[in-house]
């Protein structure tokens, strides 16, 4: 996980030609949009949005969004949330070629309840590592940043010595960010304001541990928050991220950024907050919220568009068959189509549009 690629294959990235991505993105200061997904349509709009772009892009999936993905109707929840999550990361490697960019697979916040979930994916990826010499995902996420640094710290290392071996990262938080998603986080009224704020010698202490091991990024907690909240609740403050890289960079003598930072909860915010905080080593942002509202947003219009559709199999006045405007091919394309265009819009504020390293 050493070399640099200047050119990568269209398709899923991990091992060498995903570092090769991370580090392409903070040279040129952009960063990908991070989009959750919860079923083939939401990834076929992530994935179209950014071939548009002509964006790299990361392809995520929350403990939730992989059960919705398996089915609701699987009653052993744990089983679902790991089956989900390999038959999406399976989807993916299937069809992101066609797109012709760069596609990582990642899996988002999963707090202490939730480190079995990750350790089946681990045992998935293993498995196709030892056949195919290439994991089946790009990275995974431990969110243990309610547990005492220590033990944060600990299950990280336990878990990165089996990433590193099958050509993974992991993905860490410090911090907490507030707000919630699929269960993992708190509410803003019950952290206190400090732990919103990651202190430069917590980046420090994983730094230590973490890097002889292998490649791993920081989601750092600076003020950010899951979803869309209104104005004044919490104050960003992107500089905490470049006190980080200067502590790291001094004591360690390396170059300016040797942290890879992520943005969780960018949902919301301006693009002069984003800009600045891409430019202090962030090179991914997640978006789940925004993307969210743009899938269903579509709906409305077009249930008004055809009212007798959502009723009626035939117009009970006239006789005419509506199975043109019910087809779920109809109405569900548009919500792609619309949620298509706000990743486009994530991809122009991350500076990512037109700079995808897929080979044409």
């Amino acid at each position: 996980m050493q070399d640099e690629v200047t050119k990568l294959k269209p398709g899923v990235v991990t091992g060498k030609e995903y570092l090769a991505l991370v580090r392409h993105c903070k040279k040129e200061g952009y960063a990908l949009p991070a989009i959750n997904v919860t079923g083939t349509n939401t990834v076929n709009a992530a994935l179209e949005g950014a071939a548009k772009s002509k964006s790299d892009i990361i392809i995520q999936l929350s403990n939730g969004g992989a059960q919705f993905f398996a089915g609701k109707g699987i009653k052993d929840v744990n089983l679902a949330r790991v089956i989900g999550a390999v038959s999406a990361a399976r989807h993916v490697h299937t069809v992101a070629k066609a797109y012709g960019i760069c596609v990582v697979l990642h899996t988002d916040h999963a707090n202490k309840g939730l480190i079995p979930w990750v350790e089946s994916m681990v045992e998935a990826s293993e498995a196709e590592y030892e056949k195919t010499g290439r994991p089946l995902f790009s990275s995974h996420m431990l969110d243990l940043s309610e547990e005492p640094i220590e033990e944060n710290l600990a299950e990280c290392e336990r878990i990165l010595k089996r990433l590193a071996k099958i050509d993974m990262s992991l993905e860490i938080e410090l911090g907490v960010t507030g707000g919630e998603e699929d269960g993992v986080g708190s509410d803003l009224d019950q952290v206190d304001n400090n732990r919103l704020y990651t202190q430069p010698s917590e980046v420090l202490q994983a730094y230590e541990k973490l890097s002889p091991i292998g490649h791993f990024s920081v989601a750092a907690a600076f003020g950010n928050v899951h979803g869309v909240y209104k104005p004044g609740n919490v104050q960003l403050r992107p500089e905490i991220l470049k006190q980080s890289q200067k502590h790291i960079s001094e004591i360690f003598d390396t170059d300016g950024k040797p942290l890879d930072f992520v943005f969780h909860g960018g949902s919301g915010s301006s693009p002069e907050e984003i800009r600045e905080a891409v430019s202090y080593g962030v090179f991914k942002m997640n978006v789940d919220t925004d993307t969210q509202f743009a899938f269903s947003k579509a709906v409305g219009p077009y249930v008004e568009a055809h009212p007798k559709a959502f009723k009626y199999q035939i117009d009970p006045e006239d006789g005419t068959p509506f199975k043109k405007h019910y087809d779920p091919r109809a109405w569900l394309r548009d919500c792609e189509v619309s949620m298509a265009e706000r990743v486009q819009q994530a991809c122009n504020e991350l500076g990512s549009s037109g700079k995808s390293i897929a080979a044409e």
